[in-house]
């Protein structure tokens, strides 16, 4: 039986099967005896998206008290829930999300924590995935930008939606009507500046 460790681009973390490109964390949020979820659903603002095979280092997930391994389809999905690349087992990309954050954010040198304190403000409301209103033309959003319509969550992939599920994407059959922003304002802003996150193979 899969453990309660997928995180889907709303943030909800929920049992499926499939694993996906990237794991991440958000602190420890896990009981290592029974290897279940605490009531909490993170214990630090830095929420990160980590590489699954780093150093030939292996992890028993959720079997001890580090930190909680969650698991994300693609990089999309994670800055969608809010999180963003980790500095240690993804130096380079975070360096290149940073630099292009600072861009397209107007800011100077900044830290990780500086940048975590401005995605724990924007992913959240009263501990709920905060939502966002559209302000630009579905076709100007930039590529790996996710969006909420209901219950679908959809990739934004050259102009055009692709419907969000566990184990890829797929076309959409219907136009999109009334749909949220689901990835962080400070985080769209980096991908519009140029930051190309990493996709599930199938949105190709």
């Amino acid at each position: 039986m899969p453990l309660q460790n997928r995180v889907l681009p709303t943030g909800d973390i929920v049992a499926d099967p499939h694993r996906g490109l990237f794991t991440g964390n958000r602190g420890i949020i896990h009981d290592p005896a029974t290897k279940t979820l605490l009531n909490r659903r993170w214990s630090n603002p830095a929420w990160l998206v980590c590489v699954c095979e780093f150093e030939g280092r292996r992890r028993e997930v959720m079997g001890g008290r580090s930190w909680t391994e969650l698991f994300f389809l693609d990089e999309a999905t994670a800055f969608a829930a809010g999180h963003r690349p980790c500095f240690f087992c993804r130096r380079d990309d975070a360096e290149r999300f940073r630099n292009y954050w600072e861009e397209g954010n107007g800011v100077g040198r900044v830290l990780a924590r500086d940048i975590d304190a401005v995605l724990h403000r924007e992913r959240l409301d009263r501990g709920k995935k905060r939502l966002y209103p559209l302000t630009v033309p579905l076709a100007e959003l930039p590529d790996g930008a996710m969006l909420q319509e209901g219950t679908q969550s959809h990739l934004i992939l050259q102009g055009r939606a692709l419907a969000w599920s566990p184990s890829g994407y797929r076309a959409t059959q219907s136009p999109i009507w009334g749909a949220m922003l689901l990835t962080p304002p400070s985080t769209l802003r980096a991908l519009a500046a140029g930051y190309r996150p990493v996709l599930h193979p199938i949105a190709g």
